[in-house]
């Protein structure tokens, strides 16, 4: 009855409307994608477009935070103020504003989708003030409900500004790691550490879902200003740039790290020796400030016995800008050793083969923690032991950057808009870090997942799916964006993707903004794609229906026998044990058409035909081999 009602409720939200009801002659022009209704006011209303392009009268909220906090490692103890200088550039006056107090996902009594061990159970954030606009206000009249905190005000109205002042405390998780909390004793990585407004936008309005510690998070676009106290045996790492580097660092490590940021050669910043002895000691506690511009989140880590290799490199050749990059690990974990170079050539490809888009931030950190999760520059993963995985898990993380930081994507709804990025990310630059991976990361969960009952269209929002959330935000998005890639070809590909990111960098895009960007800049029409890969149910299976052969000419029909359309990959075995291979496009398929026949000529010997591909699931692969009798 659960599924019978998702799919129910999915069918409404995606109906076509009569085309009277898009108001618009550029709709009715083109063969539109589903559209749910309050998308559709959203291009009825001006903010977002039929084009794909930002509507003429798009709109976003900004908050600027300054925030000053103290970090006990030994009690973890967090214990912060924030300002807040929150800008309505909605034409909608707020009566109240929602805040997102994330570590209540430890607190007792919060709904949660991931297990917490009781140790970790805490009172939540505690709000000890509040001001606004210089006022102060009686916490107790706050509004909380696991971690959506709100507070009523005056009203806000459009293009008005508010100030908030808030201070407050919580202890970090020792235990129970969901993206954040103690690693071990000297080492922490703090996520979510401070009151943060909700997102306010075009489609929903406040952003209303709780972080229950499955789905990911969707903020808005700010500035930081952050100062960290802690103890002076820890070094600090953050989002953003250190601004006091000289009064934290003791000179030699600030010598080796200037070094590093203009050097394309690896520099140990901090080595196994000195650990203990990086920074500046003239008492208990240092006080690291660090700005960022433009990004949807501000993290932070430290530790007293981490390693700290850096190296940087020319992101973009026009500008001459560089980019450092950092490993920061415990040396007991060997594997790390290699990540400041996976790390490196990461960067490069992004920047320079896919999506070949000049690395946007001055730095990216790679930190040894407890979690494989990314933030603005800086991404927490675990230690791996496996050579290949190491590799998958540095490219993967840090191809986040681009999706959701620079296009920021509404994760807690979308995932795919950004874990299927990171996927192909992954697919396409672990083989340019080592020609020897084959990266198939998720491809036969599509192929066996398909079809069942837990399967349900990548379009199905994040939020309302269990069991085909792996599915559905990582491989089978992926492919999507992969087999476009095939169909359109790369430099083709490489164009539509660039005039996307260049409309929607900095600002929130939804998924048909995608498309339609994608069709705009590609120059044509993929919607038949988008619909069947995206929208529909269906299952991926092809099959070797017949062989025929005169003389030196084969023919080989090949049968769509599922609905979902795959490129045709055929690898021709023959009895001198040579092989050839042979590639067709999903463009066999945008007719409609249920079979294709591919033709080749060859003089050689066949032992036996085999259709597949790494990277294109069969739910059904008994028919994908063809014995020459």
């Amino acid at each position: 009855m659960a599924l019978l009602c998702v799919l129910k409720n999915l069918s409404m939200r995606y109906l076509f409307f009569p085309i009277i009801a898009l108001q618009t002659l550029v709709l009715e022009a083109q063969d539109t994608l589903p559209t749910p209704r309050n998308i559709l006011s959203a291009y009825n209303k001006g903010t977002r477009s039929i084009t794909g392009a930002p509507g003429k009268n798009y709109w976003q909220n900004r908050a600027d935070y300054s925030i000053q906090v103290n970090f006990d490692p030994v009690t973890r103890l967090v214990t912060g103020t924030a300002d807040i200088d929150y800008t309505n550039n909605s034409p909608d006056t707020l009566r109240s504003i929602l805040f997102k107090l994330y570590p209540n996902l430890y607190k007792m009594g919060s709904d949660r989708t991931m297990i917490i061990k009781p140790g970790d159970l805490t009172n939540g954030v505690k709000i000890t003030s509040i001001s606004i606009n210089g006022f102060g206000k009686d916490t107790a009249g706050l509004k909380m409900d696991g971690t959506n905190m709100t507070v009523t005000n005056n009203q806000l109205g459009p293009h008005q500004s508010m100030h908030f002042s808030i201070s407050y405390f919580y202890t970090l998780n020792k235990g129970s790691h969901i993206r954040t909390g103690e690693i071990d004793p000297g080492a922490d990585f703090v996520a979510y550490f401070f009151p943060r407004i909700a997102v306010y936008d075009d489609i929903d309005g406040w952003n209303q879902y709780h972080y229950t510690g499955f789905q990911e998070f969707y903020n808005d676009f700010c500035h930081f200003t952050v100062s960290i106290t802690a103890p002076s045996n820890q070094v600090v790492w953050a989002t953003g740039n250190l601004l006091n580097v000289k009064d934290v660092l003791n000179e030699s490590v600030y010598n080796r790290l200037q070094k590093a940021e203009n050097t394309d050669g690896i520099v140990t910043v901090i080595d196994s020796t000195e650990m203990t002895n990086a920074t500046h000691k003239s008492g208990p506690t240092n006080t690291w400030f660090f700005e960022a511009d433009n990004v949807t989140d501000f993290v932070f880590a430290c530790s007293d016995h981490y390693m700290w290799h850096s190296t940087s490199l020319v992101v973009d050749k026009k500008t001459g800008r560089r980019t450092r990059v950092d490993a920061v690990f415990n040396p007991k974990h060997k594997d790390y050793f290699t990540v400041i170079s996976d790390a490196r050539k990461t960067v490069e490809a992004m920047s320079y083969s896919f999506p070949a888009w000049p690395y946007p931030y001055p730095h990216e950190t790679v930190f040894d923690g407890l979690d494989q999760m990314e933030y603005p520059m800086m991404v927490n993963d675990n230690p791996v032991s496996d050579h290949a995985e190491s590799v998958e898990l540095t490219d993967h993380e840090i191809f986040h950057t681009m999706f959701p930081f620079y296009m920021g994507i509404n994760e807690t709804k979308y995932a795919w808009m950004d874990e299927g990025w990171a996927t192909i990310g992954e697919w396409i630059i672990s083989p340019i870090i080592d020609s020897s991976l084959v990266d198939e990361y998720g491809v036969k969960a599509v192929g066996t997942n398909a079809g069942n009952e837990t399967d349900l269209p990548i379009m199905t929002l994040s939020t309302e799916i269990s069991r085909a959330y792996f599915t559905n935000s990582y491989p089978k998005p992926a492919m999507g964006y992969l087999y476009i890639r095939d169909l359109l070809g790369d430099e083709l590909f490489t164009k539509a993707l660039h005039h996307y990111i260049e409309q929607w960098h900095g600002k929130h895009p939804m998924p048909n903004d995608f498309f339609y960007s994608m069709n705009e800049g590609a120059g044509r029409n993929l919607n038949w794609f988008w619909k069947k890969w995206f929208f529909e149910d269906g299952i991926p299976d092809l099959a070797i229906s017949s062989v025929k052969h005169t003389g030196k000419n084969y023919a080989v029909m090949i049968t769509a026998k599922g609905t979902k359309p795959v490129p045709v990959a055929l690898e021709i075995d023959y009895t001198d044990n040579t092989k050839e291979n042979i590639h067709r496009s999903i463009s066999v398929w945008e007719k409609g058409n249920r079979s294709t026949v591919i033709s080749f000529n060859t003089t050689r010997t066949i032992k036996k035909i085999i259709l597949g591909d790494p990277h294109i699931p069969d739910s059904y692969p008994a028919d994908n081999v063809y014995e020459m009798k």
